[in-house]
């Protein structure tokens, strides 16, 4: 039977070339605001000093490692889970899919004063108990373990989706079975038989946590921690221009990640077949 090409639709490649060209003009201008001064012409102090500014290392340096936490909090959490629900629970998939769907639903300025009320109630109520340490400990600002539950919570619909369509394209239960049929357990089967067959979905859903982590802002703005993003408003007020290029710096480094994570998985497919 003969393939049928079908040429891309027209109205596709206009719809593409539209937001293609929206996305880029924004940012060129970004560019452009941060390297043309004024009076001074064109010059890049603003990507220059953004090294030695005050708090840039540190912020950048927690937020990375609040999303390398918070990636592989969620991904212990939800792999699990979903091939548990292929395998034994496929009627309860539309229940875990509108729990994990609420942070979507739910505002973060609503989440975040939710967040806050318990934390205020926790020192208030367990200040001679065991627990009071725990909290204390929750709210370190050195490494905000709050922000970790929170970020875990936020990811849920995107990791949720991810995961979801890489199980959609495989068979768990034929590779399971056939793992145990080997002699595997049941985490050795996870990790031996499905995971492989998921590298395409772990790294989408790591990229989307990545992303929500190092650009969230308000719950970490209303509980009084400096990660990546507050400290790029905090600095927009006296240095507009420094702020921008950072973000465009963020953005091109968010850019990068990307590449290296699709080269990484195309290069591990490709040794794969050939094995």
């Amino acid at each position: 039977m003969a393939r049928l090409n079908r040429s891309p639709s027209p109205w596709r490649w206009a719809a593409l070339g539209l937001a293609g060209l929206y996305f880029l003009v924004s940012l060129a201008a970004s560019v452009v605001f941060t390297v043309d001064v004024p009076g001074q012409g064109l010059t890049f102090d603003a990507y220059t000093k953004i090294l030695t500014t005050d708090g840039f290392v540190t912020s950048l340096l927690l937020s990375l490692g609040l999303a390398a936490v918070t990636i592989a909090v969620v991904l212990l959490l939800m792999v699990p889970a979903m091939v548990a629900l292929r395998l034994g629970a496929p009627r309860l998939r539309p229940v875990v899919e509108a729990v994990c769907s609420l942070p979507l639903v739910v505002p973060p300025i609503a989440f975040v004063a939710g967040l806050g009320t318990v934390l205020k109630w926790g020192p208030e109520h367990l200040s001679r108990t065991p627990l009071f340490q725990t909290f204390v400990a929750l709210q370190n600002p050195d490494f905000p373990v709050v922000l970790v539950l929170a970020y875990v919570v936020m990811a849920l619909p995107f990791v949720h989706r991810a995961l979801d369509a890489g199980l959609a394209a495989i068979d768990v239960r034929t590779l399971v079975e056939a793992a145990r049929s080997c002699g595997a357990g049941r985490v050795q089967a996870l990790v031996s038989a499905v995971l492989p067959n998921l590298r395409g979905a772990l790294m989408n859903a790591s990229f989307l946590t990545l992303a929500l982590v190092l650009g969230e802002y308000t719950v970490a703005q209303l509980l009084g921690f400096r990660p990546f993003a507050v400290w790029i408003v905090n600095i927009s007020g006296s240095q507009a221009q420094m702020s921008v290029a950072v973000s465009v710096l963020s953005l091109l480094v968010t850019w990068l990640l990307l590449l290296a994570l699709a080269g990484a998985g195309g290069r591990r497919r490709t040794r794969t077949s050939e094995a």
